[in-house]
């Protein structure tokens, strides 16, 4: 079998790194002076297990690299709209696109509803079609410490799933590949559950850790902010509950493993810091959306929102 990942970032680079030094046939499609570094010396991978280098086949562009078997999506769901008319040119007639993106997929409610806010004109369903989509939540922590270069920080996971619940040859190949290169890699067959658990835990701590730069333990451990997760993660689970969804574990119990995390900065804050576009339409923004349609009241979930807004239009992009 034969991958591209397309966004190779820090998760992207990451995990196809681990997929060529294991020896599968992976391309990474990047792009800047992290593209060119890739290119010239390959990739770095530092973490506190382990450091390695490996030289996987990097392009600028996915026209450079043809049909392939299975295409990870690794870019931020804010830059997806802009990639996928590009992504036709990797398809065959069996390919599978595996989602990596946080928040709502676009995928998630096929062709009975769309999300503005995660695929405005509906330009990505139109690129991808339903039968080719794997769903997959991301449990990793990583970050480019200079171009070509990730530091791996914690969680080895990708969990991955049919949308519709079903088990797959498909899913059972992927799964496979992941693992033989180090990852963990659970099929689960309720999918769309566990992307509202973790989805419970972002729409509070995301927001709320880039406006205050707290780490997770500290949003967790503070009594005012604790109350306001808490509302947040209710008006989320309602929204949830609409739908269709009824969440396995309780918000107490989603603080709690938020806590035991530890001193660790959420993707938003990262992003903020270093001065990337946030992911809050996909994350926060949906939600919103969602709990408008079926009129849910979502107070503190939209006042942390407009905050979070505000702040990213006046920093304006910069670091």
């Amino acid at each position: 079998m034969n991958f591209a990942v397309a966004g190779a970032g820090a998760i992207g680079a990451y995990v196809g790194a681990k997929m060529a030094r294991a020896g599968a046939d992976v391309t990474l499609v990047a792009r800047g002076r992290h593209c060119r570094a890739m290119q010239e010396r390959g990739v770095r991978v530092v973490s506190a297990e382990e450091e390695f280098e490996t030289r996987p086949r990097v392009v600028d562009s996915v026209a450079a690299v043809g049909p392939v078997d299975v295409v990870f999506l690794a870019v931020k769901a804010h830059s997806l709209p802009e990639l996928a008319p590009q992504l036709p040119a990797l398809f065959g007639p069996d390919t599978a696109v595996v989602s990596m993106q946080n928040g709502i997929p676009w995928w998630y409610f096929e062709a009975t509803e769309r999300l503005e806010k995660v695929d405005p004109g509906g330009v990505v369903a139109a690129a991808i079609e339903p039968r080719r989509v794997v769903g997959s939540i991301v449990y990793l922590s990583t970050e480019i410490i200079e171009p070509g270069v990730v530091r791996h920080m914690e969680s080895n996971r990708i969990t991955i799933g049919e949308p519709d619940g079903a088990r797959s040859e498909r899913c059972r190949v992927i799964a496979e590949v992941l693992v033989s290169a180090g990852l963990r890699a659970p099929i689960t067959t309720h999918l769309r559950q566990e992307i509202w658990v973790k989805l419970m835990g972002n729409v509070a701590f995301n927001p709320i850790s880039a406006l205050t730069g707290a780490t997770l333990a500290a949003m967790a451990r503070d009594p005012e902010v604790g109350q306001l997760v808490r509302a947040i993660m209710a008006e989320t689970e309602c929204v949830a509950r609409r739908i269709g969804i009824e969440m396995p574990i309780t918000i107490d119990q989603r603080i709690t493993g938020a806590e035991k995390v530890g001193e660790h900065k959420t993707s938003m804050l990262q992003d903020l810091e270093a001065g990337r576009p946030l992911e809050l339409d996909a994350i926060v923004g949906a939600v919103l959306e969602l709990g408008a349609r079926s009129q849910i009241p979502m107070p503190h979930t939209r006042a942390v929102y407009a905050c979070a807004k505000l702040l990213e239009r006046r920093r304006g992009g910069r670091p």
